[in-house]
């Protein structure tokens, strides 16, 4: 047995607090978990500030400069800026290195305490060139561990509480879809080799790597062990969870190959992203991951040569979504990658446990097999749609069978396991944003959470607090969404042919198209056909109007154009829009002498 790797003296790398919520206990015995330590009474208002996990202080800032400031693009500048921030605080602060948001990591060096941590803080919000500074919070798996045979996989195909996945099969299968799993990494296993490409190892602290080293190109899992205490005054030890490989084996098993499961997308690939080691990981290396998987720029990592369309992170932390994981989030989803995180497995408000609680993700809750809330779901207003997680304490089998290994510490053999948690919930929701994006390529990522909201069912079991939009469905959601099955995005047109007189400065007029037979939300490139006589068109103002009253800008008056006439065609991103209801042109002419007629109008979408 190898002797654990020490921390730093005096320094803790987790609370008891951060694993007590996020780890569930699946065997027979249960960790016992101690109370949160008492925040110093000499500011209790700052500690939450200064934390990266609850009783842990912070050992790293993220500061994110403002996009003129030379700290935000120089590693010199911002280098020099943190020894001056140092030097006025008393504190030895230095640059460590630049993720790939653009913000900076920054060590706190010797501070001990949270009124030195908070001294530093204050330093860097007092200056108006820093947009933000959160602390470089630890997140952990979202579930502990508790598959061979398909007919152990109740949550893919069962008609009370599974996800109705087999039914979707014959439209997509995931094909051309990489799904990056943002976890422990990955431990080989032959019921999932053939999807594997290639990913990365983010971990920059070697005490939380094990592998003994920093950043690199293999990805694979060593372990994440760790023993009594070494991740906080009383937590009990724990064995290695292999969680990234339950995890991926849950969204893109080899499937039809005789052995094993199935995995829900398995004609995707996956990419294992190393950000979870001994006692978690940090809000930095995870910021990286979700840069580098969604096609962004990380520095002294190469490029992506598997972008995914798809991140799955079935892992979080306590407290709400900072400005440094959002921008890479909102970042992401920009490039046109789905972000899908787990809600948490606290039994508490989503909204306390980032990031499932932060905008533009897709925040998962789980299901037992009755279809109800698990019992240790998070929930809320935050939560977006509920998918099978598990639940063992009502037997070992109603939890989510996938891949695994059976060495407790080091690698072993490969095996199968039951286990529960929002963790799992959260790549049968991945998983489906696979065989989405497969089915139909040019959905946009709110669009596909959109569709996946709108083709939920009724929980059949009950949730207090707040479950999202019900229980996913595979094959619903894949039909909807298919070129082939209605969705969308098949290119019908509506127009309308009724002449409308728009009056010499005069008020607005409108024309309806009334769209019906639509599934989901409107596309994010809907073309909106135009044809209006007149003789001055720098006069006219023109809008969409949506269904609920929401405008979209097409054209705008200009003095300067006199030209005749409007014959065109604009594309509006509509995609948060419903698409069935009435939708209106409205036009207005806004200056004296000159008349017109909007002739027809269409809607393509």
């Amino acid at each position: 047995m190898r002797t654990p790797t020490a921390f730093p003296t005096g320094r803790t790398l987790i609370s008891v607090a951060a694993v007590s919520a996020a780890l569930l206990a699946t065997a027979a015995t249960s960790v016992a978990v101690a109370q949160e330590p008492p925040v110093q009474a000499t500011a209790p208002a700052l500690a939450g500030q200064t934390e990266a996990a609850p009783g842990t202080l912070a050992e790293r800032l993220i500061v994110g400069y403002k996009s003129g400031a030379a700290e935000a693009s120089s590693n010199r500048a911002a280098e020099a800026d943190a020894t001056a921030k140092g030097e006025e605080t008393g504190e030895s602060v230095d640059f460590q290195r630049r993720l790939g948001t653009g913000a900076a990591l920054v060590g706190l060096g010797d501070a001990h305490s949270t009124t030195e941590v908070a001294d530093v803080i204050a330093e860097f919000k007092a200056d108006p060139q820093v947009s933000y500074v959160v602390p470089d919070r630890l997140n952990t798996p979202q579930a502990d561990p508790n598959d061979t045979e398909y007919a152990k996989q109740w949550d893919l195909f069962e008609s009370t509480a599974g996800m109705n996945v087999p039914a979707a099969w014959p439209t997509s299968t995931g094909s051309g879809v990489t799904v990056a799993v943002i976890d422990t990494g990955y431990v080989t296993h032959s019921d999932l080799a053939a999807n594997i490409v290639a990913g990365y190892d983010f971990i920059t602290d070697t005490a939380v790597s094990v592998d003994g080293d920093g950043r690199d190109s293999n990805p694979a899992d060593p372990g994440d062990y760790y023993a009594a205490n070494e991740c906080g005054t009383g937590i009990g030890a724990s064995n290695s969870s292999w969680h990234g490989t339950h995890v991926a084996g849950t969204i893109a098993a080899v499937t039809n190959n005789s052995k094993g499961i199935a995995g829900i997308a398995y004609g995707a690939k996956i990419s294992p992203l190393r950000v979870l080691g001994k006692c978690g990981g940090y809000d930095s290396d995870i910021i990286d991951a979700i840069t580098w998987a969604s096609g962004g720029t990380v520095s002294g990592v190469p490029a992506n040569g598997n972008i995914a369309k798809v991140i799955n992170m079935s892992l979080g932390g306590d407290g709400a979504c900072t400005s440094a994981t959002q921008s890479a989030i909102t970042a992401a989803v920009n490039r046109g990658t789905t972000v899908v995180v787990a809600a948490g497995n606290d039994n508490d408000n989503v909204a306390n446990h980032s990031p499932g609680n932060c905008a533009n993700v897709i925040s998962v809750a789980a299901t037992n097999r009755a279809g109800a809330k698990a019992s240790y779901s998070n929930y809320g207003s935050g939560v977006d749609i509920s998918a099978p997680g598990g639940q063992t304490s009502t037997g070992t089998a109603n939890g989510i069978y996938s891949t695994l290994n059976s060495g407790t510490k080091t690698p072993s053999t490969e095996s199968y396991a039951y286990y529960q948690g929002t963790s799992m919930a959260t790549p049968h929701i991945a998983g489906l944003v696979a065989l989405m994006k497969s089915a139909n390529s040019s959905l946009t990522p709110a669009q596909i959470e959109s569709a996946i909201k709108t083709n939920a069912r009724a929980l059949p079991g009950s949730c207090s607090g707040g479950c999202g939009a019900g229980l996913a469905d595979a094959a619903k959601t894949v039909q909807a969404v298919s070129s082939s099955g209605g969705g969308t995005t098949t290119g019908a047109t509506f127009s309308s042919t009724a002449a409308v007189a728009v009056p010499d400065a005069g008020s607005a007029v409108e024309s309806s198209i009334a769209v019906s037979g639509r599934t989901g939300n409107a596309p994010s490139a809907l073309q909106v056909g135009v044809d209006i006589t007149h003789t001055y068109r720098g006069d006219l103002v023109l809008d969409l109007v949506a269904p609920d009253g929401s405008t979209y800008r097409l054209k705008a008056a200009s003095t300067s154009d006199s030209a005749d006439d409007v014959k065109t065609t604009y594309t509006v991103d509509a995609s948060g829009e419903t698409a069935n209801g009435t939708w209106k042109l409205r036009v207005q002419d806004t200056a004296a002498q000159d008349t017109g007629t909007l002739n027809s109008w269409t809607l393509t979408f």
